[in-house]
């Protein structure tokens, strides 16, 4: 079995180096990049990369511990991925006498006293300060590592976990003197603005190895307008009541709940994803809320036809019939699996946050997927809750439910 990496990917090895985030859009082939640069950094022959031979690494290369999402480790895509560089996480197959580990990041306070191994950190989680921070930190003293992110940070104090394990600074302290200025006018920490970001782009720029993608594919994204009770929409807003649990509504994250509970229940947004489907056999269908997989999963799909779920009540593969519907919540199934299977996806309802859309999304636009175009289905209403949070996802943003109600 050969490895044959875009060019893309052979520079991007080349830039690599140890304590780097290796930073590419979703389905850009980071798994594969990653482990090229692991091959190499242990002896491999750089011809078998381009499509040669393959030729073995020095044994026994470095342990390798890939801490990723539980997802990922349980559909063994890791195991795809270490195949065609004769790694495996089970010793009998494995060509070398090295350890390989494929686990969650649930899990990673395990390998804090690992020593001289090479770690790569997949679908990158080491923001703020708490467990999962520590046990990175104390990793990576004492290991090659790399990490892997779509995303790699949304502000600079997403950076500081990786800056300060690349040495920039001692910690968090450091970092926030330097660089920190806290608003005055809010009871809890707030950060007014950041200063000296020179020197943070500098810093950023010398650790991030960014893969300059071009997509093959060509998607589809349309908004499917339905209809809803504008009736009861406007009752609710009026009277900051409740009609499900019969109860005042308490808050401004309630309010939203209830607007978006009566327009994502509407009977004609159901018909709309069944004419969807009319056309497109094989669909992936994401939602945010359990009465919404309970719609779903009672829709007439038609004889013959398999429902699988993936999100926090079950977590079942994706059917490999000829007509088949997945249902995935958006939180439990955004990011860490590929579907090449299909190339239609519906977004029964929005989510707030403008990555977790842009994640769900990539689940099959993939190097190896067999479609030329992809086809992403955004069914939502013209009610003010819905029209709000597109336009904040329109703008790149995430939508802010105390902002658009002013409570």
């Amino acid at each position: 079995m050969s490895v044959k990496l875009f060019d893309y990917q052979i520079e991007a090895v080349k830039k690599m180096k140890n304590g780097c985030i290796l930073c590419g859009g979703v389905g850009s082939g980071k798994s594969l990049t990653a482990l090229s640069y692991y091959y190499l950094q242990n002896g491999g022959d750089p011809n078998s990369l381009i499509g040669g031979d393959y030729i073995p690494m020095d044994d026994p290369p470095k342990d390798l511990y890939i801490i990723t999402t539980a997802r990922k480790r349980d559909t063994l895509e890791w195991e795809g991925e270490l195949s065609p560089f004769l790694l495996s996480t089970h010793p009998e197959v494995n060509l070398y006498s090295n350890k390989v580990v494929v686990d969650s990041w649930n899990n990673i306070k395990k390998y804090k006293d690992v020593n001289n191994s090479f770690f790569i950190f997949d679908e990158q989680r080491v923001i703020g300060s708490g467990a999962w921070v520590k046990s990175f930190l104390k990793i990576v003293k004492n290991n090659d590592w790399i990490l892997l992110s779509a995303t790699p940070g949304d502000t600079w104090q997403d950076y500081i976990p990786v800056f300060i394990a690349n040495g920039f600074y001692k910690n968090r302290t450091e970092f926030t003197r330097e660089h920190i200025i806290y608003s005055r006018f809010t009871k809890f920490p707030k950060v007014d603005r950041y200063i000296n970001t020179g020197r943070l782009l500098k810093l950023r720029r010398s650790i991030l190895v960014t893969m300059d993608f071009k997509r093959e594919t060509i998607s589809h994204h349309e908004d499917v307008y339905v209809s809803y009770s504008v009736e009861q929409y406007k009752d609710v807003s009026r009277t900051r009541w409740d009609p499900y649990k019969n109860e005042p509504i308490m808050n401004a994250g309630g309010l939203c709940y209830i607007w978006r509970k009566i327009v994502n229940s509407d009977q004609s947004r159901q018909v709309a994803v069944l004419e969807i489907f009319e056309r497109h056999p094989r669909v992936i269908i994401f939602y945010n809320f359990d009465y919404e997989l309970e719609i779903l999963r009672n829709l007439d799909y038609g004889p013959k036809v398999k429902v699988a779920e993936w999100n926090g009540h079950k977590h079942e593969p994706i059917p490999n019939s000829k007509s088949w519907v997945y249902l995935v919540q958006y939180t439990a199934g955004c990011e860490g699996w590929n579907c090449i299977t299909t190339d239609t996806i519906i977004f029964y309802s929005q989510n707030y946050s403008y990555k977790v859309m842009v994640q769900a999304a990539g689940r099959t636009d993939r190097l190896n997927t067999p479609y030329t175009d992809l086809y992403y289905y955004h069914l939502k209403s013209r009610s003010g809750i819905d029209l709000g949070i597109s336009r904040a996802l329109k703008e790149k943003k995430n939508f802010n439910e105390t902002k658009f109600v002013k409570w």
